[in-house]
């Protein structure tokens, strides 16, 4: 199992429109993925701005490329969240699972 780790911010404004967005758009799209295993979604609010924190789950790193494609570090952020997104990481980190307890 790999867990893919993304970041993104959002203006403190627009955290719910893009929570939403996420939830209603993003995260159900990603079950037509081949070897997509689910997802945790955290959500933090700053002073200035809100913070998102996804971490994915892959059967393997074939399905993160599936997801991603060749450059599997690449973010994948949607056109319509980029409209809501202040600033994001332009790569993601990935840990193979060795555990769970």
């Amino acid at each position: 199992m790999i867990g893919r780790l993304w970041h993104g911010w959002t203006k403190r404004e627009n955290g719910d429109r893009y929570e939403e967005f996420v939830r209603s758009e993003v995260l159900p799209s990603y079950y037509k993925i081949p070897g997509y295993k689910g997802a945790y979604f955290f959500r933090q609010e700053g002073q200035d701005e809100t913070e998102f924190v996804a971490l994915t789950f892959f059967e393997n790193m074939q399905a993160v490329r599936r997801f991603a494609g060749d450059d599997y570090e690449a973010a994948v952020v949607p056109p319509e969240a980029r409209k809501l997104l202040s600033r994001f990481d332009q790569k993601s980190r990935h840990y193979e699972l060795v555990g769970s307890w």
